[in-house]
């Protein structure tokens, strides 16, 4: 692209504007790089980036470039073995961090379904979280190297600090004695060449034996190092040699760990430097309020509200511009400071912006051409050490321009023409364009000739464009009008500054016939332009009051509906309530009396299964005594009990076993023992009356009410309509006569219900102290409406 181009157009501003949103020096120099391109589909690709980064910041905030440094000088030396030093490593481990958090950042999936450009540069990041960890453990500063970097540093340097601890006591207590007091000119320890001293006065230096490492700067004062702290400076001198050691050594681990992932390291800084540029374009783009332009090959250029985005945007009037479909060349008039070399200059910066890849500060609808060439010759190019005139320096440019353009080139021209002859200048002027012209190209030209508005007119291809002036305020609009030859206004103007007439009708005789005619027909051009648009403006505040008027109306009508929708719907949702409510009345009606026949059936079935429980357990009791045999021999092995009745404690001799007598001895000598829960049938002949048992008996009773409670008490326990703490109290003290009287297994009936009950019983048996374990009940034995408890 041509530099002069690149300088007039004001391009390096807005390179430099980007270098400072960049976030480290990689981005940086890729952002130095940057310049227009002319291959279509390269700058399709950098608009796409630019559009990537701007949807990412848009979706997730800023991106975390923090810790981005260029360490390629750091990743040479490890290519070629060597060790990197501390502040190396922890600028190696903040791009290792960066690379962590970009992945976090794009691990939202914000943007899954789309191709993006950005996403696909962070999946190819490689963090070491391992790596990263362990540069963060180990090195402190840029000075420093954590003491837990190693087991053998952390030795090493509290052992330094307990030979520097018992130093500066040794020292301490010398400074402190009353006998070296008199010597000591400050009373401190304090350290020379990395060995502690104490101030000696001079006079005294031959009473404090030891090493003399420095002086005062009046010599009044020697820094001595005691004989007796010698050896222990002597150990820690040796330590810090051996501590430097291990850190040389922790730091070629690390370099050895960092090298086997140098080439992920290379492709981060390749990536990473890609990122920042992308996100800088982005940050401009969103800054400055930016859209991406369309593109297209055919030299068609169309700018809505187009901002040039080095002026004060608070101050700036935008300016609509197309060129390119009817015409391709471009002669826009005017008063000087009227805004012309503005718009000529906003559309050739836009042109360089968007061939660049950078968003350009405009409205939806801008369409940018790409151009194979783009020539500029604005500004005044006087050159006073070449001998130059200003047309000279203008007209060399020129020549410059036409031996290289083509048909695919953009050319903008300030003043064509100027600097010369008027007559002559014009002339200059129309040929010049007629040749732009005709091979095709895109051309911008300002001017002040009336000449070139006639050519403007009588030529196909060719349009006028004026910067609005308004003769009341003598200040420009700094429109842009595009099919509106421009006025000079020089007679009104000075007629607003107090030129008299008869000099103003003067200076009209001066003009020909033709110039009046022409200037005359542009005034009637003007007057009959600026009446249109007071009536388009007109038109147009009644064309918005009328879609006022019909949106109003639409609202309202809409309200109407809605309200009326609403209305409906309550009165079907209260219909539907009542409906409802009738329809769960029935329903709580119908489960009430489904509840209430359950429960008749229930208890009925109840009733009737307690009878034949009981039924069952006579026959039970009646087999179990016709089977009970006597399993001890009936050979005495003691001499038997006389006057034997229930509730007496027996042991029973064969067996060891303790038991209580159930029955009296049958006339075969056989009574029943309660031995456990195993009632059995013994020969009084193996039968032994325990006489501290009976004592015990009759001096508590204890037996008697195991025996009464064996007899007495149930299997199972009914607690079904009880509340919770009242069957608690029922179930305990149950427990607690189940457990005298011996009973393996018990059974508490509480019914299934809502399940409380039963929640709360199965807690209390977790801690009572009778119970081993519970279970709920099998098929028949009642299911989940009973509990079954084993006792200790």
């Amino acid at each position: 692209m041509n530099e002069k181009t690149l300088r007039v157009l004001e391009y390096g501003k807005i390179i430099d504007k980007l270098k400072g949103l960049t976030a480290s020096e990689l981005g940086r120099e890729l952002v130095e790089e940057l310049s227009p391109q002319t291959d279509f589909n390269t700058v399709e690709k950098l608009l796409s980036e630019t559009n990537d980064g701007v949807s990412c910041i848009m979706r997730r905030g800023s991106p975390p470039l923090g810790g981005i440094t260029d360490i390629r000088p750091s990743l040479k030396r490890l290519d070629i073995g060597g060790v990197l030093n501390p502040g190396e490593l922890l600028r190696l481990g903040g791009v290792l961090r960066a690379a962590r958090k970009l992945k976090s950042y794009a691990n939202d999936r914000v943007d899954e379904d789309n191709v993006n450009c950005v996403n696909e540069l962070i999946s190819c990041l490689e963090s070491n979280a391992r790596l990263e960890q362990k540069i963060d453990m180990c090195i402190i500063s840029e000075e420093e190297i954590a003491d837990n970097a190693s087991p053998a540093l952390n030795t090493i340097r509290r052992q330094i600090k307990d030979h520097q601890a018992s130093i500066k006591d040794k020292l301490n207590d010398l400074i402190r004695s009353t006998k070296y007091q008199k010597y000591i000119q400050e009373s401190i320890v304090t350290i020379r060449g990395d060995r502690y001293v104490i101030p000696v006065k001079q006079e005294h230096r031959n009473d404090i034996p030891g090493l003399v490492h420095d002086s005062s700067s009046s010599g009044a004062t020697l820094y001595i190092e005691p004989m007796a702290v010698v050896e222990a400076n002597n150990s820690i001198k040796q330590l810090k040699i051996k501590e430097q050691a291990e850190i040389e050594r922790i730091l070629a681990e690390l370099s050895q760990d960092a090298s086997l992932i140098l080439p992920q390291l290379n492709a981060n800084m390749s990536i990473m430097a890609k990122l920042d540029f992308i996100f800088a374009k982005a940050r401009l783009a969103i800054d400055y309020k930016c859209m991406c332009p369309k593109i297209n090959q055919s030299g068609r250029i169309i700018i809505k509200k187009g901002r040039h985005p080095l002026l004060d945007e608070k101050k700036v009037v935008p300016i609509d511009f197309w060129i390119g479909d009817t015409f391709n060349s471009l002669i826009v008039t005017g008063p000087n400071t009227g805004g012309k070399t503005v718009s000529l200059k906003t559309v050739g910066l836009f042109t360089l912006m968007a061939q660049s890849g950078l968003h350009v500060p405009a409205n939806e609808g801008t369409e940018i051409s790409v151009f194979n060439k783009i020539y500029a010759d604005i500004g005044d190019e006087q050159s006073i050490e070449q001998s130059l005139s200003t047309f000279s320096s203008h007209m060399k440019n020129i020549v410059e321009i036409l031996k290289n353009v083509d048909s695919k080139s953009l050319v903008m021209f300030d003043e064509l023409g100027a600097g010369t002859d008027p007559t002559e200048g014009a002339a200059l002027a129309m040929a010049i364009l007629e040749c732009l012209h005709q091979m095709g190209a895109t051309t911008l030209a300002t001017t002040h000739y009336s000449e070139l508005k006639v050519y403007a007119i009588s030529t196909a291809g060719v349009e006028n464009a004026s910067c609005e002036f308004d003769v009341e305020t003598l200040k420009p609009t700094y429109r842009l009008l595009i099919g509106v030859p421009g006025k000079s206004n020089a007679f009104a103007i000075s007629k607003r500054l107090g030129l008299t007439d008869d000099i103003i009708e003067r200076s009209k005789e001066f003009l020909s016939q033709e110039d009046i005619r022409f200037e005359d027909i542009l005034l009637s051009i003007e007057k009959n332009r600026s009446e249109a648009e007071r009536e388009k403006m007109r038109a147009e505040s009644y064309r918005l009051e009328a879609e006022r008027l019909k949106k109003d109306l639409e609202e309202q009508k809409s309200r109407l509906a809605a309200q009326k929708e609403k209305e409906l719907r309550k009165a079907r949702e209260e219909a539907r309530q009542i409906l409802m409510d009738a329809k769960r009345e029935a329903e709580e009606l119908v489960a009430e009396m489904k509840r209430l026949a359950k429960e008749q059936e229930e208890a009925e079935v109840r009733r009737q299964t307690e009878e034949l429980r009981q039924k069952l357990n006579k026959s039970i009791n009646k087999l179990d005594d016709s089977l009970v045999e006597s399993i001890m021999p009936r050979q005495g092995l003691v001499k038997p009990p006389k006057n034997l009745k229930p509730g007496d404690t027996v042991l029973i001799v064969n067996l060891n076993q303790k038991g209580t007598v159930l029955t009296t001895p049958d006339k075969s000598g056989e009574a029943q023992v309660q031995a456990g829960i195993m009632k059995i049938n013994v020969h009084i002949s193996n039968l032994k009356l325990i006489d501290e048992q009976k004592q015990q008996t009759q001096k508590t009773g204890i037996g008697k009410i195991g025996v009464a409670k064996a007899q007495s008490l149930s299997s199972e326990i009914d607690l079904r309509g009880m509340l919770l703490d009242e069957a608690i109290d029922v179930v305990d003290k149950y427990l607690d006569d189940a457990s005298i009287a011996g009973m393996g297994i018990v059974t508490l009936i509480h019914g299934k219900g809502t399940g409380a009950l039963r929640a709360g019983l199965h807690q209390y048996l977790k801690h009572n102290a009778h119970t081993k374990s519970f279970r709920l009940g099998k098929l028949g034995e009642g299911e989940s409406g009973v509990t079954v408890v084993e006792l200790k």
